[in-house]
């Protein structure tokens, strides 16, 4: 079984988000969910950027997101939704033995936190196809690169124009886009054990 880090989008640990990460701990796995925001949490996009505004965009968020994971496992798969993508992906990127990432509703160019993506990291990207922050603001097109670039990477885009579609507590949820999300992390959680997804030195 997997050991997860997720952290929450820009409207802070929500209900929620908290539902999707009970969903992967049914089926076994570990999963940690910093609260970035210190147990605030906010009714739109908007007022929770200003918040993050308040402790450092992005530094600020970025840093928080290192420090709670201080003292896990360096194996971990990294998880984010939205402005949670930012410390997930350069976790992925930078801190050793990163075993896979999981980027939701966003996705920034790899050059931002280094040359290459790593390799023996796998990643999925999800998105909604009409989403306008993901699809208006340059995410599907950091995602393609990251595709484009990574050994092992799947972009999924789900029929739909809401942002955080897999937080239940808010009314961009979709069910079914949700649903068939959390099936195929699922199943990317499980294929990490598998013998092709291991890594060089591991086989």
């Amino acid at each position: 079984m997997a050991e997860v880090v997720l952290f929450h989008h820009a409207q802070g640990l929500t209900p929620g988000v908290v539902a999707f990460a009970d969903e992967l701990r049914r089926a076994g796995h570990t999963v940690h969910t910093p609260d970035l925001f210190e147990g605030r949490t906010f009714d739109s996009i908007e007022e929770g950027m200003r918040h993050a505004e308040e402790i450092g965009f992005p530094d600020g968020v970025i840093g928080r997101g290192a420090q709670a994971v201080e003292g896990l496992s360096a194996e971990l798969v990294y998880a984010g939704f939205s402005l949670g993508v930012l410390p997930a992906q350069k976790l992925a990127q930078t801190r050793p033995g990163a075993r896979g990432a999981l980027l939701f509703y966003s996705c920034v160019p790899v050059s931002a936190f280094g040359p290459a993506w790593p390799e023996g990291v796998p990643v999925q990207v999800h998105g909604m196809d009409a989403d306008p922050v993901f699809t208006g603001e340059g995410d599907i097109d950091a995602a393609r690169e990251l595709v484009g670039q990574a050994k092992d990477a799947e972009l999924f885009l789900y029929p739909g124009d809401q942002h955080y579609f897999a937080d239940s507590s808010l009314p961009s949820y979709d069910a079914d886009a949700t649903a068939l999300s959390v099936q195929r992390v699922l199943g990317f959680l499980r294929s990490l054990a598998s013998p092709a997804r291991r890594r060089p030195e591991e086989a």
